[in-house]
């Protein structure tokens, strides 16, 4: 008697026979697409963004509390996306639109804040002088601010030339206007200015305008870690030259003549300061 195979059993076994491979088929093809993605992540650049801890209310204060950081890749990432660097320009800040959980913080979502003034530069204490400088003094537009500058200062006393260091190491804020090294002439040429701004205390700040009255001030640019201290000692400018010419007391061995006759003998010159005078004895 023929064994017969049923039909339905062919069927069966032809089913599952398909099912396996499309089953072995797809699990490759995923295999490939998982490690296709695991590879292209790995080369991807990733950045730290501020995100939120939780959703976050307009009007919301920022702080370390309720902010944190999170890693994303950076062609993610938006462009105003607040990062953890400027987290400290930003603590504080009131936000103008709510905020989502783990959603990366944008500086359009904060409240628009008066641009810094000038003396936020300041720190407690600390007073910014104004000091007009020409050309030369100003090393040509050379300095920049954040330099530190030695000030030396001349004067003129009781017809002598006084060159000394008034201060040392002092911070430049700005030079002219500019108060930022990223300001740049618009056509590409070192600046020249006629003022420095400099960070310094009230007591020296009073000693510069002194100086600005009576001398000349000169900027001296410091290397950028330049600490050493330098003599302050006020020098006669003739002599840092090796110009004076000093009046030393001495006696003359130049013969003197009075009522047409030469002494030659008893009388000298003194050149000291206090000393009498000699009189000269009768014509005869």
């Amino acid at each position: 008697m023929a064994f017969k195979i049923n039909k339905n059993w062919i069927v069966l076994l032809t089913a599952l026979g398909i099912g396996a491979l499309a089953a072995f088929g797809a699990k490759n093809y995923l295999g490939r697409q998982v490690a296709e993605l695991e590879a292209r992540d790995k080369n991807k650049v990733m950045v730290q963004v501020v995100v939120a801890k939780s959703d976050l209310a307009k009007g919301s204060t920022l702080s370390s509390v309720n902010m944190a950081t999170r890693a994303m890749p950076k062609e993610w990432a938006h462009s105003g996306a607040l990062t953890p660097d400027q987290f400290d320009r930003a603590n504080g800040s009131v936000l103008a639109y709510p905020a989502s959980a783990g959603e990366p913080l944008i500086w359009a979502q904060l409240e628009r804040q008066r641009t810094p003034t000038f003396s936020a530069r300041l720190t407690a204490g600390r007073r910014a002088v104004t000091v007009p400088v020409d050309e030369i003094s100003s090393l040509s537009g050379m300095v920049e601010p954040g330099d530190l500058i030695d000030i030396v200062v001349s004067v003129n006393k009781d017809k002598q030339h006084f060159t000394f260091t008034l201060l040392q190491s002092v911070a430049v804020l700005a030079t002219g206007t500019k108060a930022s090294q990223h300001d740049k002439n618009s056509e590409g040429r070192a600046r020249t200015f006629t003022t420095i701004t400099l960070d310094t205390t009230p007591d020296d700040a009073k000693r510069v305008i002194a100086a600005r009255e009576i001398g000349r001030v000169t900027a001296l640019l410091r290397a950028p870690n330049d600490s050493g201290r330098v003599s302050g000692q006020r020098t006669d400018a003739l002599a840092l030259l090796g110009l004076a010419s000093g009046v030393a007391a001495i006696s003359s061995s130049v013969p003197v003549i009075y009522g047409g006759k030469p002494i030659t003998e008893g009388l000298q010159l003194n050149a000291r300061a206090g000393a009498g005078s000699v009189e000269p004895p009768q014509a005869r």
